[in-house]
């Protein structure tokens, strides 16, 4: 549910065509603070609903959405600008991982025994993970339900509450699955709407009545949602955005690289924080591998109809950002083998492939966010990964071998978070797999058995089975007691371990 107020209200666009979507409001603290409330005596009902019923009521929302996937869709589209099958897309992932975290949560965080030792033998050791109340999201716009099902949904199979702000660029999005929310679950607010601008996130962000926010967006956004909650020591999840590499080595399918590598630069317009920004192609394959790019790149069309590539620059200010990096990269020796700068026709860009570009211009060391890239020539994998890796950000990769060996190796050593092989971002689409990077590119993770158990807090449990016949933990203990006890652990523990 969105919170009622009778706040000011702030205009959705569409980035396309400047028309209206919506009106929304704008959520002052004192309407944060009250959503908090709400959510506070929510989680407790939440919580004591069990692992099953929460399951069935989470399972009956992946339901409505599934059933209003089109209708979803079509919000996505005029809100982000993005093409109707990308924003279908979009929420079909949604609905797989919304699946995932509402039918292994109690696998994942419940009670699990666990062996307690020789000398403990006598307790009965039982871990397990509690909710922690009320969780906080700050989504981003570019995957507007993609990205913040990655915590709510999480957060929620965790047994949480949960008060989400989305994007002002996209605050229908967040409305539209709080209602579907409430529709499953009507008796309480256990997913919540602010809508606002940066004003309303921050008033989430600095309550000492929120557990714990899930914050994606930028690494300066980040430094002020972080400083926000060390105010109250609200640990935080951040994920934020990358400058993600592609590797191509020389027996790589030149062809499927290509176009795996075209997609993840291009789609959404260049706007996803796991996209590929640098491409980093081994001498001997280089000019086959520009030749397939460059083909495909030219064929890319942007535009809002149902034939488009891809969609406009959503954020405006993001324009001037793609054409400097463009601009610099060319004043600094590198060449545009298509487009260049004119590429930038407000409120679209249209595809640029940069070579030659040296790796101090901004276009290889600052995120783009447009549909440009860089493609990069380079002697064998090694330096390729040095490349790679020369980055403050880690969030995500992607490499192209059909030698399994050499590709396992790359992808362990490739400074990120996640690593596709001979395909792209392919475990975002693995709901059991965690999401996050380092560096620049943040921490904590979303997804998977870590995701639900970031938004938990475990807990040690141990019971007195029986009594030991030594009891080392009273004013009773006997200098027999403890020369029993030196020698059993010197029993145990003392001999030299063999190799």
């Amino acid at each position: 549910m969105s919170v009622a107020t009778e706040s000011p209200t702030f205009t959705s666009l569409n980035p396309a065509t400047g028309e209206v979507v919506a009106e929304h409001p704008v959520h002052d603290p004192a309407a944060v603070a009250q959503a908090l409330r709400r959510a506070r005596a929510a989680a407790g009902w939440w919580r004591a609903l069990g692992w099953k019923e929460r399951r069935l009521r989470l399972l009956g929302v992946k339901s409505a959405l599934a059933r209003d996937l089109n209708g979803m869709a079509e919000l996505i589209h005029q809100e982000t600008g993005k093409p109707v099958q990308d924003a279908q897309l979009e929420t079909v992932m949604a609905i797989t991982h919304l699946d995932w975290a509402a039918r292994n949560a109690r696998k994942v965080l419940g009670p699990r025994s666990v062996f307690p030792g020789v000398a403990s033998i006598n307790q009965k050791a039982v871990l397990e993970y509690q909710p922690l109340g009320v969780v906080g999201v700050i989504g981003p716009w570019n995957y507007p339900i993609f990205t913040p099902m990655g915590s709510i949904a999480y957060a929620l199979a965790a047994g949480n509450a949960v008060v989400f702000k989305p994007s002002e660029y996209t605050p229908g999005v967040g409305v539209r699955i709080a209602e579907l929310v409430a529709e499953v679950v009507p008796e309480q607010p256990v997913l919540q709407v602010v809508t606002g601008l940066g004003e309303t996130g921050a008033a989430l962000a600095s309550s000492p009545d929120v557990d714990k926010i899930a914050f994606t967006g930028s690494a300066r956004t980040a430094r002020k949602v972080m400083a926000a909650c060390a105010e109250n020591l609200t640990p935080l999840v951040a994920e934020c955005g990358g400058k993600d590499a592609c590797i191509v080595d020389a027996d790589a399918d030149l062809d499927a690289a290509a176009d795996a590598a075209l997609w993840g630069a291009m789609s959404n317009a260049g706007q996803t924080c796991i996209g590929v920004e640098r491409i980093y192609v081994v001498d001997t394959a280089y000019d086959a591998f520009l030749s397939a790019l460059t083909e495909k790149a030219r064929a890319l069309r942007p535009g809002f109809d149902g034939d488009s590539a891809y969609g406009p620059i959503t954020m405006p200010g993001q324009l001037d950002i793609i054409e400097r990096h463009i601009r610099d990269a060319l004043d600094k020796g590198g060449t545009a083998v298509v487009g260049g700068p004119e590429s930038v026709r407000k409120p679209y860009v249209e595809p640029v492939v940069l070579t030659g570009v040296p790796d101090d211009s901004a276009a290889v060391c600052e995120e783009t966010f447009g549909p440009t890239i860089t493609v990069h020539k380079v002697k064998d994998l090694e330096e390729a990964l040095e490349k790679a890796n020369r980055t403050g950000y880690g969030l995500a990769g992607t490499i192209f071998s059909k030698n399994k060996a050499r590709a396992m190796d790359l992808a362990r050593r490739m400074r990120s978070g996640m690593t596709s092989i001979n395909a792209f971002a392919a475990y975002a689409t693995v709901a059991a797999l965690p999401f996050g990077g380092v560096g620049e590119s943040g921490f904590g993770r979303i997804h998977g058995a870590d995701g639900l158990r970031e938004f938990t807090r475990p807990k040690a449990i141990t019971r007195t089975r029986f009594t030991l016949p030594i009891n080392l933990t009273s004013f009773g203990r006997t200098d027999k007691d403890m020369a029993r006890v030196m020698q059993m652990v010197n029993l145990l523990h003392a001999r030299r371990p063999k190799r």
